[in-house]
């Protein structure tokens, strides 16, 4: 599978590089924290960085952000929704843990329904709000990334600022359990699972069907 996993930072997030095995070229998603150890992942792999692509704005999922985008020349990417929360820490929730983590501007901003090119792969990015207004999951060769989303048995918090529960559930109907069941899914934190045994399983969606 084209695709390394690397957990960062103490909320233990999940980061992944996914690449084009042929071209080298890559994308960062959510690289929240310990820059050092995900470069290490991208040159022992020889990889090169095209995008640094979030899933979500929170704190724990950007922070790495801007050593990154400034060791590679990769650019930002984060859907409009969530675009201030990258230079906000009162919107990013890090002003709430003492970290005032503030990064860069995106380089540009996603929409449902974009398709991004890495090589001779992509990805193609599916709004999914609820955890965050501008939440998004990313869907590649056979692989699905779904942030804060979904996880293995349950789905994103929406006990925060600007969360819907509501939305939420909406969005992991309507947007992703509509997909290959056989898709194997990577959340942003725990263990991956399949959308097949979340619509069986996950206590918040069971009596979903995908097709």
């Amino acid at each position: 599978m084209n695709m390394l996993p690397v957990v960062v930072g103490v909320l233990s997030v999940n980061c992944y590089i996914y690449y084009c095995e042929e071209t080298k070229l890559c994308a960062i998603i959510d690289p929240g924290a310990n820059p050092e150890r995900i470069m290490d992942l991208i040159k022992k792999n020889s990889l090169q960085p095209m995008y640094i692509l979030l899933t979500h704005g929170h704190f724990d999922h950007i922070g790495a952000v801007k050593e990154l985008k400034e060791l590679t020349g990769a650019q930002v990417a984060i859907h409009r929704e969530d675009e201030g929360m990258l230079t906000d820490a009162v919107l990013n929730l890090s002003a709430h843990f003492g970290r005032e983590t503030v990064q860069v501007p995106p380089d540009f901003v996603l929409e449902d329904g974009d398709i991004l090119q890495i090589g001779k792969t992509s990805l193609k990015v599916i709004h999914t709000p609820g955890h965050t207004r501008g939440g998004v999951s990313y869907l590649g060769d056979g692989i699905l990334f779904t942030g804060d989303t979904l996880f293995r048995g349950s789905i994103g918090r929406t006990d925060l600022p600007r969360a819907d529960f509501s939305e939420l559930i909406q969005s992991v109907n309507e947007k992703l359990m509509v997909l290959d069941n056989s898709l194997p899914i990577y959340p942003g934190h725990g263990s991956p699972s399949t959308l097949k045994l979340e619509s069986i399983t996950n206590p918040f969606l069971i009596g979903v069907e995908s097709e």
